[in-house]
């Protein structure tokens, strides 16, 4: 990358390129990884944890945080968002999504509301959403309302520790850990509502939901309290199996709870051409995949595509929402999960290893090559969805990827996922020698683990 194309914004590239997509697909983006140990044990049996025992996450260092604050805080969120905050308030928390003027997803973050102090609330996840938040939020100082905010980038970005450490306890076991810990009966909490907690002797929060498709908590504090902490939490799972998740299992969590991690921002049009003259083109992300089109819209998807749904309430005014009001009377995409065929992908190894141009190498237990997986999912001649994220799951041993798909298709049908890249970006990410395939793929729901066990296996 040049010193030019460093320092360039999204609004330069994409005129100096003459396309956004032809920008994404080849841009130099360096291959995600989660600034922790990739492995404690095996990535294997750390997977298996959280669905038969226990398993210890740390998510300190690989998310984005914006601390927030302000009186005029949540009007402004509310202006953007369809996220209801009529009801909102210190201790609880919501998945916030915001979408462009036609109703198009931009991405999603989890709000929490701790208090109505200076830095009370904090939206967590990737740069995605927080980006666009931090951005509405500076246009808005600027005009003179009582807002603010204070990024805390993840630990690829940052230099010393993140403000706050947090812990992920999940699996069948985590009640057991946790009763042990707090001396006590686990502390009944509503899905995405905070609690504190006393652990090791110090005071924590605790958020209640489940981020690998089990339930669990996740606990957060101080940094200066993160060692006692988690060797409290150690300590207490010994007796239980529980396992820390490194860097390559705690990456393909999403596969079993459903969430799409990195969905493709629809910033692509007049309503955000300023925020592309703001945006620095290196945060813009790269899209990876077999999934070729010059007209950027077809990556996009509307928040009902993604089953995000549940986050959108009419009970505001905000921007995009008479084209979401369209979208939401008329749903044509929904997500699902795809299990591979077993054949097809011992196929796609075996190439590696035969003569002749091998299929696009296929990763475990993560296969991803670009910050927006766009993989092709076609019915015979026919695009019918886009796979936006695919892995592997030792239990029950399954290649899978997250998809959103016409919802006229039903779960247990057939498509195939179209695998490597034709025409081949220039990306230094993605291996130049390599044929596109096709792969099979059940569909099924997303989380799709009751499917799995019930129905995939009995089905051959």
């Amino acid at each position: 990358m040049s010193q030019t194309e460093a320092t360039e914004s999204l609004a330069q590239a994409i005129e100096r390129t003459g396309n956004p997509v032809e920008f994404l697909r080849n841009q130099d983006w360096p291959s995600i990884t989660f600034p922790i140990t990739p492995e404690f044990t095996n990535w294997r049996d750390e997977q298996r944890a959280w669905r038969t025992t226990v398993a210890l996450m740390d998510q300190s260092h690989h998310m984005t945080q914006l601390f927030l604050g302000g009186a005029d805080l949540l009007p402004l969120l509310a202006s953007i968002s369809p996220n209801t905050f009529v009801t909102f308030r210190p201790g609880v928390a919501k998945q916030l999504i915001s979408v462009n003027q036609d109703g198009y997803l931009i991405g999603d973050g989890i709000l929490f509301y701790h208090s109505e102090e200076r830095e009370g609330l904090v939206l967590v996840g990737h740069h995605i959403l927080i980006d666009w938040v931090r951005f509405t939020v500076e246009k808005a100082q600027a005009a003179g309302r009582d807002v603010h905010h204070r990024l805390d980038p993840n630990s690829n970005m940052r230099s010393g520790p993140p403000t706050l450490y947090r812990y992920e306890l999940q699996g069948p076991e985590a009640d057991r850990v946790m009763e042990k810990v707090f001396g006590g009966p686990v502390p009944e909490v509503k899905f995405f509502h905070i609690a504190e907690v006393q652990i090791a002797g110090r005071t924590v929060k605790a958020l209640r939901h489940g981020m690998a498709g089990q339930p669990g908590f996740e606990f957060y504090g101080p940094w200066e309290d993160h060692e006692a902490v988690h060797a409290a939490l150690v300590e207490a799972g010994q007796e239980f199996g529980l396992h820390l998740v490194g860097a390559k299992a705690y990456s393909s969590s999403p596969l079993e709870s459903g969430w799409i991690p990195t969905p493709f921002p629809a910033i692509f049009g007049e309503d955000f051409a300023e925020y592309r003259q703001w945006l620095p083109a290196a945060r813009a992300g790269s899209i990876g995949g077999s999934l070729h089109s010059e007209n950027v819209e077809d990556y996009y998807a509307t928040p009902y595509d993604f089953g995000l749904g549940r986050s959108v309430r009419f009970d505001h005014d905000f921007h995009g929402r008479e084209a979401l009001e369209r979208h939401a009377e008329n749903q044509t995409r929904r997500k699902v999960t795809l299990l591979w065929n077993a054949d097809d992908v011992a196929g796609v190894v075996r190439s590696q290893v035969e003569e002749g141009t091998p299929a696009k190498y296929l990763d475990f237990p993560k296969a991803r090559y670009g910050f927006y997986q766009m993989d092709e999912v076609v019915r015979g001649s026919q695009r019918v969805g886009i796979s936006t994220d695919a892995g592997y799951v030792a239990f029950p041993q399954l290649y899978m990827s997250l998809a959103t798909l016409d919802a006229t298709i039903a779960d247990g049908e057939e498509v195939e996922v179209v695998w490597g890249e034709d025409p081949v970006s220039r990306k230094p990410q993605v291996d130049q020698g390599h044929r596109q395939v096709r792969i099979r793929a059940t569909v099924a729901p997303a989380p799709y683990q009751e499917y799995a066990r019930t129905r995939y296996r009995d089905n051959g």
